[in-house]
């Protein structure tokens, strides 16, 4: 403990060391620093020390963005330790809260020079916890006069410039492979959340007062620091801007508008930001609260943000956030089914399988809560794309895709419109149940066909034969195709415009992929006439390629090109990053009073 009558004496001494602000602490002339050694007079030992000594080496290398934030670091920093509530009378507690809020303003050093102001820092840290202890415990603290400097206090602490890029071009920062940078000042700036929570969730707090501080301005700011790349920060950021979209009514146009433009940056020009996950954990709420009939802002916002979300590389790290949201519209509003099954098949991938997997599982989320007459106008689109992902060689694609027929409603909006839908699905089936070279997918196929077989036993047998009469005509209509490329390049040939060309037009029809198309053909043909046991093998012709000359010429090869580079993430895994996170406790756990959702 730090006695109150050493306080002049120490601010004296603090001011004796050249401006260093620590007690028996080394100044500039010493070339480096030092712990200070322990005295009756200092503060006890804390955790910041021990935090800060590990905070450096967060940071990978490669990741391209400095270790903190960037504080505006006060000049004058020598505060002294205030009397504490209890010790001073009720008629004077106010100016002593508005003290203490003036001295938690002040902004210390913890990246660049982590032991400075030791026991400044801990005099800080000790006012901050005394604040939020104050204020929870009390009524009737929150006077007229104080919301201002709470504001301004949360502002000076919480407001800052994020680490930017130092090399743009260089390798940035993934946050599905590297580890995320934790804030330097956490210490102190987690107090801060925490004060600016209990402050917006006390009995006695006035909006109608607050409104004149924490405006358009306080809530663009605030929406800025999502972010940053600390987990913890995020968590506090989520639950202070759900608290302040559930006070002020008149912010909640203006906080949807700006989260909007937020998304709408990160889809079309950065993608990369780091708090997506929770604005849409945010604005799942938000949707749960949105009266019906819905308006056309809120539809809008479907289609033109939340859709085409889908399309960003880095989907999985907010993936499972954005399918709630659409499910949450699709319950308040059946109607837009279609929009959103044909704006999923718009963005669907074709050469990501894990992004595909997502895409299945969001379809079955929309199905679980599907009515069957908007089924109707999605299901031909739809199981088209379904059975394409059945036929995929990527084993998880094509089991996620099979266990649709393990889904009780799905099997009984299927069972009603199986005349559509069968149809649709059974080549594919059939043909991978032959091909495929997994056997569990075999087991999956033979369910699903079980299942169609008990639907509708003669719809069964009509697409089985079907199938087969298309297998016998494939070889047929693969010559059909051969003799009418055949054709054209006769025509083209006859075309008394390419007479008249010189040799090297000429030599754009080319006619060497003809031949070789027509060879290709008939060795399949006879492939197939000598095994008939795998009619499905039959693949369609390679496509007629037509190259310029100046093309061909101009070619580089493998040589010229080399191997593109490939950047791999090999760095050890940092211990203290996750055991900071481990015991970080998340903010529903610290607060017992949680307002309703609005």
């Amino acid at each position: 403990m730090i006695r109150k009558g050493k306080d002049k004496k120490d601010k004296d001494k603090g001011k004796a060391a050249n401006g260093k602000g620590k007690e028996n602490g080394p100044g500039p002339q010493d070339g480096k620093e030092q712990k200070p050694p322990p005295s009756p007079t200092g503060p006890p030992p804390s955790l910041i020390n021990r935090l800060q000594l590990s905070s450096p080496l967060l940071r990978k290398d490669n990741s391209g963005r400095r270790g903190s934030s960037l504080f505006n670091i006060s000049q004058k920093r020598d505060i002294a330790k205030l009397p504490s509530f209890k010790e001073t009378s009720a008629s004077n507690r106010e100016d002593l809260f508005i003290k203490k809020l003036h001295q938690c303003c002040v902004i210390f050093d913890f990246q660049l020079d982590p032991l400075s102001d030791l026991r400044y820092k801990e005099i800080k840290r000790a006012a901050l916890n005394e604040l939020v202890e104050y204020i929870t415990h009390n009524r009737g603290v929150l006077t007229e006069v104080v919301y201002p400097e709470a504001v301004r206090m949360f502002s000076m602490n919480a407001f800052r410039t994020l680490p930017p890029l130092n090399n743009p071009s260089g390798v940035e920062y993934d946050p599905e492979e590297d580890e995320p940078t934790l804030e330097a000042s956490w210490p102190h700036l987690q107090i801060v959340y925490e004060f600016i929570l209990r402050f917006l969730e006390v009995q006695d707090f006035q909006a109608s007062i607050a409104k004149k501080y924490i405006d358009q301005r306080f809530v663009l700011q605030l929406l800025e620091l999502f972010d940053s790349e600390d987990p913890r920060e995020r968590d506090f950021l989520k639950t202070t801007l759900h608290r302040i979209y559930g006070k002020f009514l008149g912010l909640r146009a203006h906080i949807r508008k700006q989260i909007s433009n937020i998304f709408y940056r990160f889809i079309y020009e950065t993608e990369k930001h780091n708090g997506i996950a929770e604005l849409l954990e945010i604005l799942g709420s938000i949707i749960n609260g949105f009266a019906l009939p819905l308006k056309e802002e809120h539809k809008a916002f479907l289609v033109r943000v939340l859709i085409p979300l889908h399309k960003v590389k880095s989907l999985s790290c907010y993936h499972p956030q954005l399918a709630y949201c659409i499910v949450q519209f699709l319950e308040k509003d059946p109607m837009l089914t279609e929009p959103v099954i044909c704006g999923l098949l718009k963005f669907w991938p074709k050469t990501h399988s894990p992004k595909e997997v997502m895409f299945l599982n969001e379809v079955e989320e929309i199905l679980d809560v599907i009515e069957p007459q908007e089924f109707i106008k999605i299901q031909e689109p739809l199981f088209r794309q379904i059975a394409r992902c059945v036929s995929s060689y990527h084993f998880q694609v094509a089991e996620r895709a099979l266990y649709y027929w393990n889904n009780d409603y799905v099997v009984s909006l299927v069972s009603e419109n199986v005349g559509v839908i069968m149809p649709v699905v059974f080549p594919a089936l059939f043909r991978v149940s032959k091909s495929h070279w997994n056997k569990t997918i075999h087991g999956l196929i033979y369910n699903a066909l079980k299942i169609f077989m008990e639907m509708n036993q003669t719809l069964f047998d009509n697409c089985t034969q079907q199938y087969r009469e298309e297998e016998e005509r494939s070889p047929m209509m693969i010559q059909e195709r051969v003799d009418a490329w055949g054709r054209v390049n006769k025509m083209a040939l006859d075309n008394p415009l390419a007479r008249s060309a010189s040799t090297q037009q000429l030599d754009l029809i080319n006619y060497i992929p003809i031949q070789q198309t027509v060879q290709v053909e008939k060795d399949m043909m006879t492939e197939e006439n000598n095994d008939t046991s795998a009619p499905d093998a039959v693949m369609e012709p390679p496509p007629v390629t037509v190259v310029k000359p100046e093309q061909q010429q101009s070619k580089p090869s493998k040589k010229m090109l080399g191997e593109l580079p490939r950047r791999k993430s090999n760095l050890a895994v940092n211990v203290n990053t996750y055991q900071t996170l481990q015991q970080y406790e998340r903010v529903e756990n610290q607060l017992k009073t949680m307002p309703s959702e609005n």
